[in-house]
């Protein structure tokens, strides 16, 4: 895949679109919102963390910084991906003019966006995949990684991940809620309005998940029965050899596929999709953009994507 520079303004609006240029033109230039309006935009940082990149753009005009534009404090940001260059030193832009004494130091810049994020801290979920895997389980391309965590909250991992070819037969719909725990404001669908929106409150979401004719009947596609085994193989990993290792996660990835990326996102984003957007309760303008979602060319199409440098400010 070649890296590619775009030059001018008409190749950006198309990657965008005009949809998502509109909004994302209301507060940066450069169209940061295309992909960090998303709530639940998750990237890891460390084995035992991860960075929130999503930005509520209502909340953030309504912020301190509500009339800067993004590049302006994230100078070093030229490409996608921009893992490790979103650094800002308050000091060199805006604040240059203060005095010495006034100058911002040791400010804690992970709380600026604090409060213009949604994401999800807990999902009740019976499955085996959960045992091993985390709750943001993507981290391998750095591309698409937190869009593709982006997906946990609004779908069951066996939607893109099943292993399709042996069975033929399978519907796509919601899923019974699931208790989840949010920090920001709750997404998703059927979230309980009534309970307390703070931090850690309680909330209760449905998913979209696969289903199999059992009978006549439809038969949630889900590992729930080999839970006890997943724990027991986690327990058990480091003294087994390689072969044994091997040979236990074949077995729990028996029906499970990895997909390319380009792949996985036309199985829904396209006019082929597998889902029937309007059978799952979309109207029909949600419906087309879910179907012809811009921002898939990007991800899939380019292994490196620059900002036009046009659109600096």
């Amino acid at each position: 895949m070649k890296k590619v520079i775009f030059l001018t303004l008409a190749m950006f609006i198309g990657c965008m679109g005009l949809d998502a240029l509109s909004v994302a033109l209301a507060l940066d230039e450069g169209g940061c919102l295309t992909c960090h309006r998303f709530p639940g935009l998750v990237r890891h940082e460390r084995d035992d963390g991860f960075k929130v990149l999503h930005i509520d753009e209502a909340k953030y005009a309504r912020s301190p910084h509500g009339k800067t534009d993004c590049r302006q404090c994230h100078m070093r940001v030229t490409k996608v991906p921009h893992t490790g260059e979103t650094s800002v030193n308050c000091n060199t832009n805006c604040h240059l003019q203060l005095k010495e004494k006034d100058r911002i130091k040791n400010f804690p810049l992970k709380t600026i966006h604090a409060k213009e994020q949604s994401f999800l801290i807990r999902l009740d979920e019976e499955t085996a995949c959960r045992v091993c895997h985390k709750l943001y389980p993507h981290s391998e391309n750095k591309l698409v990684r937190a869009l593709l965590n982006m997906h946990t909250g609004f779908m069951l991992c066996e939607v893109c991940h099943l292993n399709k070819e042996n069975v033929a037969d399978y519907t796509y719909d919601w899923n019974d809620t699931e208790n989840a725990t949010f920090s920001g404001e709750p997404f998703g669908t059927y979230y309980n309005p009534k309970t307390d929106k703070s931090l850690t409150s309680e909330h209760f979401i449905s998913r979209i998940a696969v289903f199999a004719k059992d009978n006549g009947n439809k038969k949630l596609v889900i590992d729930s029965e080999d839970i006890s085994k997943a724990k027991d193989f986690l327990s058990k990993e480091k003294n087994l050899s390689p072969d044994q290792r091997t040979q236990a996660l074949d077995y729990f990835h028996r029906q499970i596929a990895k997909k390319e990326i380009s792949v996985a996102c036309d199985e829904c984003h396209s006019s082929r999709s597998i889902l029937n957007f309007r059978h799952l309760g979309f109207d029909p303008k949600k419906t087309h953009n879910l179907m012809v979602l811009n921002i898939k060319g990007l991800v899939t199409k380019y292994e490196t994507f620059y900002f036009p440098q046009m659109l600096r400010p």
